[in-house]
């Protein structure tokens, strides 16, 4: 399952990368779906992983910048957010999107980005990655991270 534009993906070959996956607990279903997702992707790799639940999105990147302190090599970080009647919905958008990028970049560590930002829960649905569902942005997320990890071990020797 994977989108119209998503990248072209063949083997990858984790092993020796120890990655976190950091998932909010709003939203089960979908959240479920993109854990699942992540896994399946990070097993077929053969990466060491581990899951750890926050509260919500807008902790993934406290939680993200513990991960790499305790000498994770990548990110998962998955949640979902739903836009509402308020401005929520952007301050918790843009908080989460900017902390994870700060904290990949702080670090020099990639952060997978699963975080679905939606306008109704059908659109979380179609891309958690479940029976029925177009894309499987779980899956894509810990398939980035992957790759973006394995190059910086490249590029760094």
């Amino acid at each position: 399952m994977s989108g119209a534009g998503a990248p072209t993906t063949g083997n990858i070959d984790g092993r020796g990368l120890d990655v976190v996956i950091i998932a909010g607990t709003w939203h089960d279903t979908i959240t479920n779906g993109l854990i699942a997702g992540a896994e399946r992707v990070l097993n077929d790799a053969r990466a060491t992983h581990r899951l750890v639940r926050v509260p919500g999105s807008f902790e993934l990147a406290v939680a993200a910048q513990a991960a790499f302190a305790g000498g994770a090599d990548a990110v998962v970080a998955l949640g979902v957010i739903i836009r509402g009647g308020t401005p929520h919905f952007e301050y918790v958008s843009a908080a989460t999107t900017n902390g994870l990028t700060r904290v990949s970049l702080d670090t020099g560590k990639p952060v997978g980005f699963g975080v679905l930002t939606l306008d109704d829960e059908q659109q979380g649905l179609d891309r958690a990655g479940l029976e029925g569902s177009k894309e499987d942005k779980g899956a894509e997320a810990a398939d980035a991270a992957l790759r973006t990890a394995l190059v910086i071990k490249e590029l760094r020797g």
